[in-house]
């Protein structure tokens, strides 16, 4: 306890004798599943689905098959920031994805209407966003 936690312990001992020291609270169950693991690995606060395909949804011993690369057009990359937005085409929402993950291709030929392949992945917050970018040759 700290000592403002002493101080108002002892002030409310005054008030009923008969109050205990609080113990030590318990120490957190070791019996996590890999459910609760997946879920500490994702972090706290995101949106995303817990259940189902995705990473996390995955049992970690699970051997999945590696998914075939979508494919999108980019909307729009800002060159300066080194981010930009793919638009998949099967639809859904835009994409994020930072030039460090481009592995065919230049960043000089990131720009709008240009089309890529790429893999979704969650980032460290836990946000989707596209892995193993490369730039589809027309």
């Amino acid at each position: 306890m700290n000592a403002r936690q002493k101080r108002l312990f002892e002030e409310a001992r005054k008030r009923n004798p008969n109050l205990k020291v609080p113990s030590e609270p318990a120490a957190p169950s070791a019996d996590l599943t890999d459910e609760d693991f997946a879920l500490i690995k994702q972090g706290v606060g995101d949106k995303s689905p817990r259940a189902g395909g995705g990473p996390a949804g995955a049992s970690p011993g699970a051997e999945a098959e590696p998914a075939a690369p979508l494919t999108g057009t980019v909307v729009k990359y800002f060159a300066e920031k080194g981010f930009g937005f793919i638009r998949p085409e099967d639809g859904g929402k835009d994409v994020f994805f930072h030039v460090t993950r481009l592995v065919e291709g230049f960043p000089d030929d990131l720009a709008p209407m240009v089309r890529v392949s790429y893999d979704l992945d969650y980032d460290r917050t836990g946000k989707l966003q596209a892995t193993n970018l490369r730039i589809l040759k027309e």
